[in-house]
Formats: C-alpha cells, sequence, structure tokens
C-alpha cells in the first residue's frame, strides 16, 4: 500500500481514537457550572411579554408568581389547617410507595417526588438486590421531581405541607394501580394531589385537584419541575462520557439539549405547544410532560451550590366558588427503553442520543433488538449483527481487500522505486502512479470503501453505548455484563492481536514513519480498549476476525493468479 493509499486510513483511525479521548477530557476536565452568589427564585413560572416575571401584587387572576426557594434552615410556607389527621405510626415525613417497578418516597412537604429505586434495575450484577436509584433527595446525587400550583391567592407549591390518611401504599397481587392522595387546605381551598402508579408502567400521573369552597374565584397554574446538582464526578477508565442534563422537545426541535452550562449562563424561558422537559443521563430519564395541546412554558433556574430546576408550567385554570377543577401533568421516571419512552410522549425516544448519526444509528438498534429477540442474547446478537453489516458491505470491502492484495504485490516494485529515486519525492510519486496506470491500480482504492463504512461503526457504537438494554446483559463465561470492561481483559488482547494479524496482511507503507505509527496501532488500541464496555470489544473483535477471513482468502487468491 502506497504511502498516499496509507494516510486516510491512518487519519481515520487516529481521528477516531482522538474523538474518543476529547469526549473523555471534556467531562473529566471542562469547567463545571458555578452557583450563583445570591439565591435567585427558583421557580419562574410565568413571565410577562418583555420576559420580567410577575410579581404577587401585580399578577392578574390565573397568573403565575414568582415562587421563591427558601434557605435551607428556613420553614416552608403553606399550611394543612383544614386536612385530615395522619393516621396513628405513619411518618410525618413522607409515605412509601411500592409497585412491581419502583420503590418510592413522596414528601409531605410539597408533595415531592423525591426517591425513586428501579427494582428492575440493580446497581451492579454482584448486588442484585440493591436496586439502582434514580432519584434521590440529598447529597452529591440530589435529583427529584418537584410540583405544584402557584397563583395570585392561597395554592400550595412545592413548599407546602400537605397531609396523608397513609404512610405506605403496596401494589398487591390483582390490583392495576396505586392512587396516593395527599391533602392540602387554606383559605376555604382544599387541593387534593394524587399520585398515580399503573403496574407495569414508568409512567405516573400527577393530578391537582382544587375545591373551592371560598366566596372569591380561584386562578392558578400547575407545574412540574425536576430540581438536581450538576454532576462532578471523577470517573474511572471504564466509563465513557455520555450527557447528563436538560432537554426540551418541541415541534420545530423534536431534541434540543439545554445543559447545565446553558442553565448556568442564562435562564431558559419558552413557550411551545406539543413539547415535554426531561433530564436525562447515561439509560436513564426524567420527563415531565404536559398535554399535547396546550402552549405550556418552559423554564430553568440556577440554584445555590450547583443545583438547577427545570421545568415547565401549563397556562392558567379558573375554579368558581362552590366549584371543582383540576389540572394535571405526566410524569415518567425511568430506564431509556425507547418504545416505552415512544408511548409516554411523542420524541421522547429520542433522548437515546445516538449524536448527529442517528438516522443511522436508529435501523442498526432496530436489527440488534430484533436478532436479540430470537437469539435471547445480547452477545450473540452483537456478533451476528456484525456479521449482517459485514455482508451489506461485502462488494466494498471486497473491492477494497483486492487492492489491498494487488499493492502488495507490487511491494517489491515500488520498493525498487524508493530505492532508484531516493530523496527525489516528486519523481518517487510519478513513476509510482505510471507504474498503477500500466497495472490498472487505483491507489484509492483500499481506503474508499473503510471511509465509506466508517459513520455506520460510529453509529454502531453509541447504538452499543446508549442501549439500556445492554446494561448487565451477561454474554458467556466470565462475560456477566456487556456495558462494563472484561474483568481480565481477555477481549481487548484478542482485539490487539487481531488488529496485528490485519496489519500483516496489508502491504506495509514505504514510509518507515508511517510504518513505525501503524505497527504501534495495535498496542494504542489494545490499551484504550481494555477499559471499554465489552460489548463494544466484540463488535470490533467481530468485525476484525470477518475482516482477516476475508482479507486473507482475497489475498491468497490474488497471489495464486486465481484472481486478476
Amino acid at each position: 500500500m502506497s504511502t498516499d493509499q496509507m494516510r486516510p486510513i491512518l487519519l481515520v483511525a487516529l481521528a477516531f481514537v482522538g474523538f474518543l479521548l476529547w469526549q473523555a477530557w471534556q467531562q473529566d476536565y471542562s469547567p463545571r457550572p458555578a452557583g450563583p452568589a445570591s439565591e435567585p427564585a427558583g421557580t419562574s413560572a410565568q413571565r410577562s411579554e418583555n420576559g420580567a416575571v410577575p410579581s404577587v401584587a401585580t399578577a392578574p387572576g390565573p397568573d403565575v408568581p414568582e415562587v421563591p426557594e427558601p434557605s435551607v434552615t428556613s420553614a416552608a410556607p403553606g399550611g394543612s389547617a383544614d386536612a385530615p389527621s395522619t393516621a396513628a405510626g405513619v411518618k410525618a415525613e413522607g409515605i412509601d410507595i411500592r409497585t412491581d417497578l419502583f420503590r418510592a418516597r413522596i414528601l409531605l412537604k410539597g408533595g415531592t417526588l423525591a426517591a425513586v429505586d428501579l427494582l428492575r434495575y440493580p446497581v451492579s450484577p454482584d448486588e442484585p438486590d440493591r436496586p439502582f436509584s434514580l432519584l434521590a433527595e440529598s447529597g452529591a446525587k440530589l435529583f427529584t421531581a418537584q410540583s405544584g400550583l402557584v397563583g395570585k391567592t392561597s395554592a400550595p407549591n412545592h413548599h407546602a405541607v400537605y397531609a396523608s390518611e397513609k404512610g405506605s401504599y403496596a401494589l398487591e397481587p390483582g390490583d392495576d394501580e396505586i392512587k396516593a392522595r395527599l391533602v392540602w387546605s387554606e383559605g376555604g381551598i382544599k387541593v387534593t394531589k394524587t399520585y398515580t402508579f399503573r403496574r407495569g408502567s414508568y409512567e405516573i400521573g400527577v393530578v391537582h385537584q382544587v375545591e373551592n369552597n371560598s366566596s372569591e374565584p380561584w386562578g392558578g397554574r400547575v407545574y412540574g419541575q425536576f430540581r438536581r446538582v450538576a454532576p462532578n464526578e471523577s470517573r474511572g477508565l471504564g466509563q465513557i462520557y455520555t450527557y447528563t442534563g436538560g432537554v426540551i422537545s418541541s415541534p420545530e426541535k423534536p431534541y434540543e439539549k439545554y445543559d447545565f452550562d446553558d442553565m448556568a449562563e442564562q435562564d431558559l424561558s419558552r413557550d411551545i405547544t406539543g413539547g415535554w422537559a426531561a433530564m436525562i443521563q447515561h439509560y436513564f430519564a426524567g420527563a415531565w410532560i404536559p398535554a399535547s395541546d396546550v402552549e405550556a412554558h418552559y423554564y430553568s433556574k440556577a440554584l445555590p451550590s450547583s443545583q438547577y430546576t427545570f421545568g415547565v408550567v401549563e397556562p392558567g385554570f379558573t375554579v368558581a366558588p362552590g366549584t371543582t377543577g383540576s389540572a394535571s401533568l405526566k410524569l415518567f421516571v425511568g430506564p431509556k427503553i425507547q418504545r416505552l419512552l415512544e408511548a409516554a410522549a411523542p420524541g421522547l425516544e429520542r433522548t437515546v442520543d445516538y449524536g448527529w448519526l442517528f438516522f443511522i444509528a436508529q435501523p442498526l438498534y432496530i436489527g440488534l433488538q430484533w436478532i436479540q429477540s430470537v437469539v435471547s442474547n445480547w452477545g450473540w446478537s452483537i456478533i451476528f449483527l456484525t456479521v449482517l453489516i459485514k455482508l451489506a458491505f461485502f462488494p466494498l470491502s471486497n473491492a477494497s481487500y483486492k487492492s489491498m492484495a494487488r499493492m502488495r504485490k507490487l511491494q517489491p516494485k515500488i520498493v525498487s522505486l524508493k530505492d532508484r529515486y531516493g530523496d527525489d519525492r516528486q519523481k518517487l510519486n510519478q513513476a509510482m502512479m505510471e507504474m498503477y496506470k500500466k497495472e490498472k491500480i487505483n491507489p484509492l482504492g483500499g481506503c474508499l470503501p473503510i471511509v465509506v463504512q466508517i459513520p455506520v461503526f460510529i453509529a454502531l457504537y453509541w447504538v452499543l453505548l446508549e442501549t439500556v438494554e445492554l446494561r448487565q446483559a451477561p454474554f458467556m463465561f466470565w462475560l456477566n455484563d456487556l456495558s462494563t470492561h472484561d474483568p481480565y481483559y481477555v477481549l481487548p488482547v484478542l482485539m490487539g492481536i487481531s488488529m496485528f494479524v490485519q496489519q500483516r496482511l496489508s502491504p506495509a507503507p514505504p514510509d518507515p514513519i508511517q510504518a513505525k505509527v501503524m505497527m504501534a496501532m495495535p498496542i494504542i488500541f489494545t490499551f484504550f480498549f481494555l477499559f471499554f464496555p465489552s460489548g463494544l470489544v466484540l463488535y470490533w473483535l467481530c468485525n476484525n476476525l470477518l475482516s482477516i477471513s476475508q482479507q486473507w482468502y482475497i489475498t491468497r487468491r490474488i497471489e495464486s493468479g486465481a484472481i486478476k
């Protein structure tokens, strides 16, 4: 293979490694957003036309005033003087929920969904009885789902204190749902906040019912928001960067990231019809989903200690004296399984972030999922999908390997030309081009087919990285989790050996420096892949083995004269 032919392949390989290293550097060393010096408002539920937040005094009727975040030591506003008494023995601070999918906790302060453990997703295969905590109410993992009502008159926001007649709910055999009710009352206004958990569903209904027993109309808005600490964790070599932060959706932009740096720089303020607001991370997501036919307001706010709120508020509604009205939001909290996300809200499946190659990655995911439904093993699914991809690109790779084999056959002549022209690169390249023309060989024929396949390889990389179904999915023998690195490093070493064998089958670059760099590539890739998820390394190893088989067969046929 000529120097000109080898350069594009080398650049593609180095660019791919550089891309992964850049991602790791961004996650480890990019500056984290700092909390503001003074404590701002926590929820800007409505803004006037010029962008200002209306005050309580000037907010007309159902318009929503700013809801201030209290300091850590201050007491929450609101009360429950007319609420039913709490049953004996009930924990005053919250309600425990147990379903087939969740172990959750709702705080009486604000009716906040403050903790959610996902029972079907253990933290690790070694701790199968310890579920992964997606929502947590304190510490470095703070991530809660707050909701409430705000208005000109009495309304329970996420600082109000509710009461409940039960301290715990459990989904019993034969039950399809749990309705956990919390009650708040003040000044003739009674609000019943109901959480609905359904069997087999990660969607949670949140309804605020307002009973107006006063003599004046009541007006307000319902909102839902996430409160979260910006992640600032050091990562091990086995952890690859994936996006953690906010996402909003609109008909114009179905998937728009709004990360913690954006929130620290400027508050989000957007009116959208038919959207949703999500806070996502690797494998899991939370999303507030308003009614699809209303224009809702989407907002964010930076708080002290690198905390942020990110949410949505629906249009206002009015409840006349002596009547009852209600407003609702839907909340999704769970794994990023595409069919469940798509059922929850249009476009929510885009939170499975495949990057800009999603249009290639999505068909690959569908194919991988279909294969898994047949073989019932994600490891074998990766292998079979790799085989199908190789078959799809067989004509291209066949042409590539034929070109490489012919170039390999010409190596002695290329070395002879180099000895003849020495350091005169212009004459050397001219002589080589004349030789290629005479032998009817395209010097780029070996690299162009490879370049065409690069987008598919990168797209599959993201599919294997983002698919939650691969989390803790076993393959065989010692590989009990395809989403983590091989504990004995067998796959990375085999992958490095396969790269070395591939190089031996390819013509060596005549340039000594490039030859040394190419010889170092298997070592570099082996070290880098030591800490890659084993599912990704399995794919790369299988692809290399298939390529070696095809390249060896074609090279042997051309060198024997069976193929001209």
